[in-house]
């Protein structure tokens, strides 16, 4: 489920002349809460433009919350939705099809589109394996996707189905960052029955990258302890998108969950400057 804000007022500048200084909407006091929030300031800088944020695997949308505010700051609409069998009990989780997650984004996508003209997709890990199966179903302005997930580092992971009744969960995937005091407010156990619901949806993205046209940027972590290089070698391999319309940028500084980590304010400015319209058709 995601809250909705009502935008703050905007401040009317200083007595010395100095700009105002734009305001966030009221957001839920919760970092894993979800939201779907309109730009504070009356006059947007971005009218007609919406922003869908998408959490990844165990996750909550805490790992996407900054970045989201980067978004709503500059002036678009931003739905930060929680993803079925999240932020409630890995038990539930266990219990989710792969099919509830694409319905959720889809429906996400889909409200804002109604409101919008251009709407934008950002993606985390899973998130951004959701991202690109809805692009091929949809028609986003573009796509930003840190560490997208879809190829497995464990092997193991392949016969989740077959262990999950002998192995209910495991060990948790959860805060692989390296920036300290940062939490993604994650599940402390992963359940393995939903693990092999993760294969599904990283199978039915690899198969619909070829219907993918939207200019894409891709954050790829030079240290990441949950996605292997090997789904950033599918992504390149199979990628509908032009190359003239992709960009691909090394995170140096950070683990998997970057949103979190020493490399956020580049994921944050770049992103913005990707999705400019005027930079986005010239990439």
């Amino acid at each position: 489920m995601s809250a909705t804000s009502d935008p703050a007022p905007a401040s009317t500048g200083h007595d010395d002349g100095t700009p105002p200084r734009r305001r966030l909407p009221r957001l839920p006091s919760s970092p894993a809460a979800g939201f779907l929030s309109r730009p504070a300031a009356v006059s947007s800088r971005r009218p007609g433009a919406a922003v869908l944020v998408i959490h990844g695997f165990t996750s909550s949308p805490a790992s996407m919350r900054p970045w989201a505010e980067a978004l709503l700051e500059d002036g678009y609409t931003v739905s930060l939705p929680v993803l079925p069998g999240h932020c409630t009990s890995w038990q539930d989780l266990a219990r989710t099809p792969w099919t509830a997650w694409r319905t959720a984004v889809t429906t996400a996508y889909d409200e804002l589109q109604r409101n919008h003209a251009r709407v934008y997709v950002c993606g985390l890990s899973m998130g951004g394996a959701l991202a690109l199966d809805l692009a091929a179903r949809r028609a986003p302005a573009a796509l930003a996707l840190v560490n997208p997930a879809l190829t497995f580092a464990n092997p193991t992971a392949h016969v989740a189905g077959a262990l999950k009744l002998a192995v209910p969960s495991v060990a948790a995937i959860a805060n692989d960052i390296s920036r300290q005091g940062q939490d993604e407010h994650a599940y402390t156990r992963t359940p393995v029955a939903a693990v092999e619901q993760l294969g599904r949806i990283m199978r039915q993205a690899a198969a619909s990258l070829p219907g993918v046209s939207a200019p894409t940027i891709v954050f790829r972590s030079t240290t990441d302890h949950v996605v292997p290089d090997t789904s950033i070698a599918v992504l390149d391999r199979r990628l509908g998108t032009p190359a003239g319309l992709r960009r691909f940028v090394s995170l140096e500084n950070s683990f998997h969950v970057a949103t979190l980590d020493h490399d956020a304010d580049t994921i944050f400015t770049e992103t913005l400057r990707f999705f400019d319209p005027a930079t986005t058709s010239g990439v």
